[in-house]
């Protein structure tokens, strides 16, 4: 029971460290530190692959690929660009690396946005939405698709999505605009 207590603590210490400091102390061999950012970011980072890519053992290939090849990179990270960004530099990077070398685009189902919580009704409801919503989210371009699930589930501002995608602020932002406008046109109709 002691020994719970000093990993308590700890938790709630790092949650007022940044990602860059903690990326940092991972960096110099703080393994708890490494834990508090796959905890932070196991989520976001899972979605954006599975909201993609369709066979789940492709999804999970490329989500522990990733968090290897950041193991494999913590030395090279500078605390002057945004983990966040970083990290899904590398995911983006190693997802279109895959997408080369197999050749391959793998479409959404859209059972991989339900949630099995609703009532059996608002679950119907809630079915043909997602099926509305991934119809228009797999018509609309690879570029503005990425762009949007970046923000959407990583949360990357346009600048860090810019960086991610290498292209530059305003590409981005057209990206969005055309993205949304697309969207909302396919689902009102």
């Amino acid at each position: 029971m002691l020994g719970v207590i000093p990993s308590i603590g700890y938790a709630f210490v790092m949650q007022g460290v940044s990602d860059e400091q903690l990326m940092k102390q991972y960096a110099a061999g703080n393994m708890r530190a490494f834990e508090s950012l796959y905890e932070r970011f196991r989520g976001p980072l899972f979605r954006y692959f599975q909201r993609q890519i369709r066979d789940p053992a492709t999804v999970n290939d490329l989500y522990q690929g990733s968090w290897e090849k950041l193991i494999k990179a913590r030395t090279s990270y500078r605390p002057s660009v945004p983990f966040r960004a970083w990290l899904f530099r590398i995911a983006h990077n190693h997802m279109v690396d895959h997408f080369r070398a197999n050749r391959i685009f793998e479409p959404l189902k859209p059972e991989q946005f339900a949630s099995s919580e609703n009532e059996p009704g608002e679950q119907i409801d809630q079915d043909q939405q997602l099926k509305r919503f991934y119809a228009a989210l797999k018509k609309l371009p690879d570029e503005q698709k990425d762009a949007l699930l970046l923000k959407l589930e990583a949360g990357l501002g346009l600048l860090e999505i810019g960086r991610v995608t290498g292209v530059e602020y305003e590409t981005v932002k057209s990206r969005l605009r055309y993205a949304a406008a697309k969207l909302k046109r396919s689902l009102n109709t």
